[in-house]
This record gives C-alpha cells, structure tokens and sequence, in this order.
C-alpha cells in the first residue's frame, strides 16, 4: 500500500489528499518529537479519511471511474504476471514482422496449471511507457497473440488474458500493415479456440483494442475499469466536435463494469480495494487471481465443443432481448 506522501491523487480526491496531508505533517511532528499526545488526532483524522474516501468510491460517476481506471499507479500486466504466474517464459514475434511490446504474451503456471498469458502493457514510467507504447498494440502485437493462441490450442493450454489498453495504435505503418486484419483475426482465433478462455479488463478496456483479446468464455472486470468502443475524449470529439466533453460521453456511453454487467457484455466484476487498484495493488492483484481461478474452474471438464458452443452462445446473445 502507498503512504500518503508517495501517493498520486486525482483531481476528484482533493478531500481525501487534503486530511491524508494534515495526518502525514503530524506523524512527522510526532517523530520529531515537537508534538506530545498527537496519537488521538492521527487516529481521529485516518477515520475521517478512510470514511471520505469509502464514501467517494461508492459513489463515483463513469467520467471519474475513468480517471481511476487510467491511475498511473494502478498495477498493470506485468505486475499482475509476476505476483500470479509462475515459471512464466515470455515468447516473441509475430514470425511475420517483428515484436510488438505493448502485448505481452507467454507461457506459464497459474496456482499449478499451465497457462498461456497475454496481456497489455502500459507500462509504468516514461521509459516503460515509450517502450511498450502505452499498451497501444501494432498488428504484429495482434499476430503474436494469435501464434501464442494456436500454440496454446495445439497442447490443450488454458488462456488467461488481461485487457489494458485505450485502443489499437492508429499509425499510419499499423494501418498500412493491416491493423483491422490483425484485429479480427485475433478475435476469431479467440471465438474458436476449444481451450478455455478467461480475458479481465483491468483498467481501459479501448475499443478492438481490447476486443481482440477478450473474446473470451469467462470476461471478468475490475470494479473501476471500463470497456467502451471508443475512449469518452474520442466520442465528445466525434459527436459535438469538443473533447471537453468526454464528461458527459462517459456518462452517455454506459461504459463502467455496473453497466457492462447489466448489458450482460461482462459475466463478473472483481471488487476493488476502498479508494481503487491503486492504492492497494497486492490486494486487488490477489482478488482478480481469485476471479480468475473461479472462472477457470467452471470451465473445467467440459470437452473442446462445449466450450466453442457456450462462447459462441455467449456473444450471439449480447444486445438480443428476445
């Protein structure tokens, strides 16, 4: 868990920041030993602010989830890999182009199950982010995790994907390499797989971006992430000509996990810690592990024909109220 000091708020926790600050300069009074019988303030104040911020996430508007699924200390991919795969063997290559880092992808164990792994990665300072473009995959990304796909297929290995993405990167060389044929193929290699597949959106869940990914038979979602066509700022631009207007699109989109559960796009959300992902990683790392687990278990036993039927019939069935 992050100390205050260490912490990056958003713009909408400016409260909560503010009593964390005053409980900070306190504690360092305390160590300086300038302050006597401090001890009941810090507790009274550490009250205060874990009620304001309790009450803050319970009641977050879709332009405010949005800011919390793009915390730049919300944990990502990798952070998600290291503390939940085991053995994990990155591969990669689309053998037809190069590499792309904004998808991960390999093979490893999950709580002793061999798995394969995809996932976006943003990455986690400026560096990183360069490296792995923002999560923001190239067809070659597309076509390396449809190589690692077949290979999973052709041993019988589960797949475990973890969604994070604002949406495919628009470059003119992504385009001219065949981005919407990467994409769709991606996500009919996902459709017919006869192995399980379990895809989480873990914060930005962007458009055929994440599509391409988490066409899966169990889609599983953070409760402060969100999934959504296309991002609130490119829909305000598309609609009304102003970006300043991605508030009000969040909220006209239906793009939170409440709304995705309703629409039946997603089957589960994973319950975040008090005040986000980001402000207690492990533990929201450990919660979607437990998701996943869960996820998988229902699917296990079942024959290769029954898990293409019930994905299949899982997608057919969205927007249908028939």
């Amino acid at each position: 868990m992050l100390s205050g000091h260490m912490r990056s708020y958003l713009d909408f926790e400016k409260p909560v920041a503010e009593l964390e600050a005053k409980v900070e300069e306190l504690r360092a009074m305390g160590e300086t030993g300038s302050a006597v019988a401090i001890g009941d303030e810090i507790a009274r104040l550490e009250s205060k602010a874990a009620l304001a911020l309790k009450e803050l996430y319970e009641t977050l508007t879709p332009w405010q989830k949005t800011q919390v699924a793009r915390h730049p200390q919300r944990p990502h991919c990798l952070d998600y890999v290291k503390a939940l795969i085991t053995n994990f063997m990155p591969l990669a290559g689309d053998r037809k182009f190069g590499d792309d880092d904004a998808i991960v992808g390999g093979f490893g164990r999950f709580r002793g199950e061999s798995v394969c792994v995809l996932g976006h990665e943003k990455g986690s300072d400026t560096e990183s982010r360069l490296k792995h473009n923002f999560g923001m995959a190239r067809p070659e990304g597309y076509r390396k995790a449809v190589r690692l796909m077949e290979m999973a297929e052709r041993f019988g290995i589960p797949v475990i994907s973890l969604v994070d993405t604002a949406g495919a990167y628009p470059g003119i060389g992504a385009e001219e390499r065949g981005q919407a044929e990467a994409i769709a193929r991606s996500t009919d290699v996902c459709l017919g797989l006869s192995v399980p597949n379990v895809a989480i959106i873990l914060g930005e869940g962007g458009s055929g971006g994440a599509i391409a990914l988490a066409t899966a038979n169990r889609v599983l979602m953070l409760e402060h992430a969100i999934y959504s066509v296309i991002s609130p700022e490119g829909a305000a631009s598309i609609l009304w000509r102003d970006t300043t207007k991605a508030q009000e699109a969040a909220t006209n989109m239906k793009i939170t996990a409440q709304d995705m559960v309703r629409f039946g796009i997603i089957d589960t959300i994973v319950a975040e810690p008090t005040g986000g992902a980001h402000r207690d990683p492990d533990a929201a790392i450990a919660a979607a592990g437990d998701a996943i687990a869960h996820a998988l278990a229902e699917l296990r036993g079942l024959d290769g024909a029954a898990i293409r039927k019930q994905r299949r019939e899982k997608f057919l069935a969205m927007g249908r109220t028939v």
